[in-house]
């Protein structure tokens, strides 16, 4: 092709639209501001179509798993949930030929919702061999309504500590589901990295381990209850939650928790969603062998 009829190469998007899209969907910025910020960012080539496009998820991207993978079986399970919102309902999904009871994960959705993403985390997971259970903290309120938007203003009206009653229930159901071999384990992400911690400090005797994908710690006061050993998963450009791991490490060393922490280099929040232009394939794909190969160790 000659050279004047190649095409334009992409303008690179800069490191601080990543930064105001993690501030937007964690609620510190609202849309408005949000989008303010990246109109001043906009060119020729890096177009407002471009930025959103990369930095908003597309969940069509997002299956490693069909839901009608031969080797899983997924449904749909309701439970009760006295202390919290009433009941909780999630996605339950189990290898199709199951040898017995399981090993069994609880699998937590970021501050929007059972989105397709998780549900495919839950799938990977029964691929692998582990019975998973991912609730949906929207479920009061009818559920994930298909976009992360209004799944954030939802999850945000929602009382907080009810849904970590939810969690806790969902937690101690699925350790006691007559398909687990009683070993249960829990990973998260961002706000579930969060529920992951808390499932440590909280339930302590019943969670045998956790991976928290950058989520921040439980409250200062409850760490001393932490049992089960947690493989910790950082992004070295998440300056937020880092900003809590000096602290929250050194009362895991102060108590004898066994940890494990990765920092991933050059990665962002969220990079091992692959529905959205944070997503880091490689780092991915190792943080996730280092799950599996951590639940297989501490619940097989």
């Amino acid at each position: 092709m000659p050279l004047d009829q190649e095409k334009p190469i992409a303008h690179p998007i800069p490191e601080e639209a990543f930064d105001w899209y993690d501030e937007y969907a964690h609620g510190f910025i609202d849309r408005r501001t949000f989008m303010a910020r990246l109109s001043a960012i906009t060119t020729a080539t890096l177009t407002m179509g471009v930025l959103l496009s990369t930095l908003m998820p597309d969940y069509a991207l997002a299956e490693q798993v069909n839901f009608n993978d031969p080797d899983i079986k997924a449904t749909y399970l309701t439970l009760p949930s006295p202390a919290g919102h009433g009941e909780v309902r999630g996605y339950f999904v189990e290898p199709h030929k199951l040898p017995g009871k399981a090993p069994v994960v609880l699998v937590v959705h970021e501050n929007r919702g059972l989105n397709p993403y998780i549900k495919d985390v839950a799938r990977r997971l029964a691929k692998a061999g582990f019975v998973a259970f991912a609730p949906d903290a929207l479920h009061p309120l009818g559920g994930y309504p298909g976009n992360d938007d209004e799944g954030r203003a939802m999850q945000r009206s929602l009382d907080r500590t009810k849904i970590e009653m939810d969690f806790i229930a969902a937690a101690k159901f699925l350790k006691s589901h007559e398909l687990s071999s009683g070993k249960l384990g829990a990973v998260g992400f961002c706000f579930g990295g969060y529920i992951v911690n808390m499932l440590a400090a909280v339930i302590p005797d019943a969670l045998d381990a956790g991976v928290p994908f950058y989520g921040t710690p439980a409250a200062k006061e409850l760490r001393k209850n932490i049992k089960a050993p947690l493989l910790v998963q950082l992004a070295e450009l998440d300056k937020r939650v880092n900003a809590t791991w000096p602290e929250y490490e050194s009362d895991l060393k102060a108590n004898g928790v066994s940890y494990t922490m990765h920092m991933y280099p050059s990665c962002k929040h969220g990079f091992h969603n692959d529905s959205t232009g944070r997503y880091d394939e490689k780092n991915a794909e190792l943080a996730w062998n280092r799950t599996i190969d951590f639940f297989t160790k501490h619940l097989v």
